[in-house]
């Protein structure tokens, strides 16, 4: 069987573009010279897609979003940078993802299968990793780091540089300013740690165990007025329990904004 694309004779793609077998493209879309497109993924109508952007297999990008704009930053004087997004994300309406600057890695990335609800913005050179959910109207500041599995509740607004662990779950409204460790969730602006995302890890199959441990090192961070280097030798020996206390280690070690308190 022949697979063709769906491109809506009212969409402008430029005679560049690289468009995969099996993608659609609806209404009024424009797809920029220097934009790459993997196959099944579908574009809805009214999307921008901008030049030097490169997206993967079977994403679906609702109508009226901006993908791969210059950044919104005033160092920026028209540099070769662009945006990777990689496969299986689900963008929803309004979403603003920007490409990166000469003053980072000149690009921003985003992994595969997340969740990007309507309105959410993603600033220059931010880096988004897997199975990650953005709920509405939450915004990255440039830079940001973003772990796999983390859930962003809505209007989660997170400061440039700033770092998310994985499996972190941020309550709705947070305002983050600081570093989020794997596994905690945050309220409140500015967002404070109230615990451990444990629902959130039992659905992952995290085990008793595991579980366990993961509270115990929340407590050693938060919870026994450590410094950062007393909680960081007491998660290695807890460490040696159980390696998933890894993951709060190697954050800490990278963190350059400080830890949420």
């Amino acid at each position: 069987m022949r697979i063709t694309n769906s491109i809506h004779p009212t969409a402008i793609v430029h005679s560049t573009a690289k468009i995969c077998p099996n993608v659609h493209i609806g209404p009024y879309s424009i797809i920029e010279a220097g934009v790459e497109i993997g196959e099944g993924t579908v574009i809805g109508n009214h999307v921008t897609i901008s030049g030097n952007t490169i997206i993967g297999k079977n994403n679906k990008i609702y109508h009226s979003s901006s993908i791969g704009e210059d950044p919104q930053d005033m160092k920026f004087a028209n540099e070769d940078t662009r945006l990777i997004i990689g496969d299986s994300n689900l963008i929803r309406e309004f979403c603003t993802i920007n490409k990166g600057t000469s003053q980072d890695k000149n690009e921003t990335r985003i992994g595969n299968n997340n969740w990007i609800m309507a309105y959410c913005h993603i600033a220059h050179d931010c880096i988004l990793g897997d199975y990650i959910v953005m709920a509405n109207s939450s915004t990255l500041g440039g830079h940001v780091e973003i772990h796999d599995h983390a859930v962003l509740g809505g209007a989660t607004l997170v400061h440039q540089f700033c770092k998310i662990g994985a499996h972190v779950m941020t309550a709705g409204g947070s305002g983050i300013q600081k570093d989020v460790p794997p596994f905690v969730i945050t309220h409140g602006n500015f967002a404070k740690p109230i615990g451990v995302n444990s629902e959130g890890l039992k659905r992952r199959n995290f085990n008793d165990n595991q579980l366990s441990c993961i509270k115990r090192g929340f407590k050693v961070i938060y919870r026994k007025d450590n410094s950062i280097d007393q909680a960081l030798k007491e998660l290695e020996f807890l460490a040696n329990e159980e390696e998933v206390i890894h993951l709060y280690i190697d954050f800490i070690k990278k963190s350059t904004r400080g830890l949420i308190r």
